[in-house]
């Protein structure tokens, strides 16, 4: 029957590495070997799966359909050989995807005690920008994310918990001479700094400028929520940080000041999000009760979605 497993693996090592040379040297093939074999692939499907160039090769619109299902089907039997080695969860190894003002702060320790109860089950955590997170599970490069639910329509979710956002601004700034949260009359006019536009915080702050009478800066977007704050610190206007990380650099930082925002629509809900063909209730009962405690433990609200 065709195409072939070893085909398939053959076709998606082709699209991600861009180039024939690579793939076959990844694979530890000739390049007239593997360019035969996905010629016979294209000949059983009768269709072009790829576009040759100098510059390497690219997907045709039927390709990336052939590759995407090509990508689950590879995963499936991976899985498939994973459970037949034992009953850890999820068959021994789960692909997690997290945004990344997420992932450093909730979880270490949280990847920790899993590791203690099921020490078989390999956790691989790859931290991406929203639209990153949404490629990678429509595609099957991950089996989970830990996102923002708005941002990923038709899928199972389960809500983890409710952050607040909260501002920093430099140690000179008038807000930093006072506590307490901050309301929408004291940001009239300020420029607002936030992440690039693949992030739902973005967006979020793109709201709250405008509801509050500021703007967000068109001089930059910071690639992380470290370069945000810096950029606070300096003066440069006001980040907007998700309470997780806000209530970390509270404790341990000292370049900014930081207070919560009281201002409507000023939070954002987290949960564990992933395909409903691909839910495996045990283990995703497991994954969203280690995160929620973790998060319950740094103070969050947990809980069913409001």
């Amino acid at each position: 029957m065709r195409p072939t497993l070893r085909q398939l693996e053959y076709i998606v090592t082709v699209a991600r590495l861009g180039r024939f040379g690579l793939a076959a040297e990844a694979l530890n093939v000739s390049q007239p070997s593997l360019s035969a074999q996905i010629a016979e692939a294209e000949a059983e499907l009768r269709v072009r799966l790829f576009q040759r160039s100098r510059a390497g090769v690219t997907p045709t619109a039927m390709g990336s359909e052939v590759i995407r299902r090509a990508q689950r089907i590879l995963r499936e039997v991976e899985d498939l050989r994973a459970i037949t080695r034992g009953d850890t969860p999820f068959g021994g190894r789960l692909r997690l995807g997290v945004l990344p003002s997420i992932g450093p702060y909730l979880l270490p320790r949280m990847v920790s005690r899993i590791h203690e109860a099921h020490p078989d089950l390999r956790l691989v955590v790859r931290e991406e920008s929203t639209q990153n997170l949404e490629q990678g599970l429509k595609s099957g490069r991950l089996d989970m994310i830990i996102s923002t639910p708005e941002d990923h329509p038709n899928t199972r979710q389960d809500h983890l918990f409710t952050e607040t956002l909260w501002v920093a601004v430099a140690r000179d700034d008038p807000l930093a001479s006072e506590s307490g949260p901050v309301g929408a009359a004291q940001l009239k006019d300020r420029v607002f700094l936030t992440l690039d536009r693949g992030h739902r915080l973005s967006r979020i702050v793109y709201a709250l400028s405008s509801q509050c009478g500021g703007t967000v800066s068109d001089e930059y977007e910071g690639t992380s929520l470290d370069s945000i704050r810096l950029m606070a610190a300096s003066g440069a206007g006001i980040a907007i940080l998700p309470e997780l990380y806000a209530r970390q650099q509270a404790a341990v930082g000292a370049e900014v000041a930081i207070r919560p925002l009281q201002v409507s629509h000023s939070t954002r809900d987290i949960a564990l999000i992933q395909l409903f063909q691909d839910i495996a209730a045990a283990g995703t009962s497991l994954i969203a009760r280690a995160l929620r405690d973790e998060a319950a433990s740094r103070g969050l609200i947990t809980g069913a979605s409001p």
